[in-house]
């Protein structure tokens, strides 16, 4: 059944689309004001350009202040090589893409026009057991990146914090695992 379905039948027909010279401020108003999760980036000629999403503007605005953010163009935070599906690829092939690639959407390109996008949620409204793994997909993603943070707490937790209370002083190794005073004289 996957394989007689094809992007083109369930594609959002019209996605939000903006100019390579919108910046991030006015993408995140647009963002907030359509509800969605991704902006398509596009010529006069409807030629795909970038794509940014939620997570390239919570980027930009960690790294840059807020009035920065009306500075920097939506082309600029763009990746330069945008994963993309064509229409008349099946359902199958879709969700094998985005699994591979770990996206939850692809701009759908029929000779570098945008027709469209795709998303896990056109797949899952249209037919929701049609993969049950695309929720497993879903499950992955969240672990790997829960994972991740643990990691970066782990390499950026300062060398004189107690690994047991979490309070910063001067440390003891007691049986393996360094503690501060307080600490080692409850044990």
């Amino acid at each position: 059944m996957v394989e007689n379905i094809f992007v083109s039948d369930i594609m959002t027909r019209d996605p939000t689309t903006i100019s390579p010279e919108t910046n991030l401020l006015e993408c995140a108003k647009i963002m907030v004001r359509k509800r969605a999760g991704s902006l398509v980036i596009i010529d006069k000629e409807k030629n795909l350009l970038g794509f940014i999403s939620r997570r390239d503007i919570l980027w930009a605005l960690v790294k840059k202040s807020r009035e920065d953010l009306g500075k920097i163009k939506a082309i600029d935070i763009s990746p330069k090589k945008i994963a993309t599906i064509k229409p008349d690829s099946t359902i199958k092939e879709a969700i094998e893409r985005m699994k591979m690639l770990k996206f939850e959407r692809l701009p759908v390109v029929k000779n570098k026009k945008l027709v469209g996008i795709i998303t896990v949620r056109d797949i899952l409204s249209f037919h929701p057991e049609i993969y049950p793994e695309i929720g497993e997909f879903s499950r992955i993603k969240e672990e790997t990146e829960k994972l991740k943070r643990v990691k970066e707490k782990e390499f950026s937790r300062n060398e004189n914090t107690c690994e047991r209370c979490g309070k910063q002083s001067r440390l003891r190794k007691f049986n393996g695992t360094l503690i501060c005073e307080e600490c080692a004289a409850v044990l």
